[in-house]
């Protein structure tokens, strides 16, 4: 047999094999808007994201400056949030910002952002690893501290802002811990001057949270181990005033969603606002 007759033979198996699959474009061919969005919406609450997720990019494909097009974006950013996606939520909700910045509901868009990084490090596998959320990376806590405190900055009578500020709260805690399990850390490999500067940066940057006393007694154990007397001992008398007057500790919460957040975290509807 040829060449010729091969490369026939390959492109007719290829044509059936292309024929024996189903047009999977033929069950959206000719939707309206409304049937597109319907379907998604109606995929999304049924909770099968992946299918709502198709729904929802072939509506903004096909109708991108149609009347759903702004819910149609918005839903499409809690979907992929609920479908543990943070990276695809992210992606959404800053294009939703870029292309929306003056829309009444872009709150709920940098909401939506926090969360998704909020939880980034929520996810079964790593909870088996680590129960302590400040021994995980500390990159997504941080990255959804700042997403909140955009979010409360720019919209501080938003209805998600007082969430927001919770969250920061206990982001704010697990960051300075997180300082703390590193610190700690270079005191094991003997680098003091390491676990000093540190500690430092939770006193200086995490005042009144509860890693304070923690981070004092790493300095003056580390200056004392460095000969650094005058130092040790300052960081002493600071502890000594730290314990007198108690410590400052902040309110957290829980990481799930429970509570106060399960009122306010739901598709957003823009008639409801």
């Amino acid at each position: 047999m040829t060449f010729k007759h091969l490369l026939a033979l390959l492109i007719s198996l290829l044509m059936l094999a292309a024929c024996a699959v189903p047009d999977l474009q033929d069950e959206t061919k000719g939707w309206s808007a409304s049937q597109f969005y319907s379907e998604a919406k109606e995929a999304m609450l049924d909770g099968e994201y992946d299918q709502a997720i198709k729904y929802y990019e072939g509506l903004q494909a096909r109708f991108p400056f149609g009347p759903y097009a702004t819910q149609s974006q918005l839903d499409l950013i809690y979907t992929h949030y609920k479908n543990n996606e943070p990276d695809s939520a992210i992606a959404a909700a800053d294009r939703f910002i870029k292309l929306n910045p003056q829309n009444p509901f872009v709150d709920y868009a940098y909401y939506l952002k926090g969360l998704a990084n909020y939880n980034r490090n929520t996810s079964l596998l790593t909870r088996l690893i680590s129960s302590d959320p400040s021994q995980r990376d500390a990159g997504a806590a941080l990255s959804s501290f700042n997403d909140f405190a955009e979010l409360a900055r720019r919209y501080p009578e938003s209805k998600y802002s007082a969430d927001a500020r919770q969250r920061m709260l206990y982001l704010r805690s697990n960051l300075a811990k997180y300082q703390i399990h590193v610190a700690r850390y270079y005191m094991k490999r003997g680098a003091y001057l390491a676990a000093a500067n540190r500690a430092n940066r939770v006193v200086t940057n995490f005042q009144r949270t509860d890693a304070v006393k923690d981070a004092l007694e790493i300095m003056v154990d580390a200056y004392t181990r460095l000969g650094m007397t005058t130092l040790a001992e300052d960081a002493g008398r600071v502890l000594a005033l730290n314990i007198e007057n108690g410590n400052l500790d902040v309110p957290v919460q829980t990481e799930d969603d429970s509570g106060f957040l399960s009122t306010i975290l739901s598709p957003l509807n823009l008639d409801d606002k």
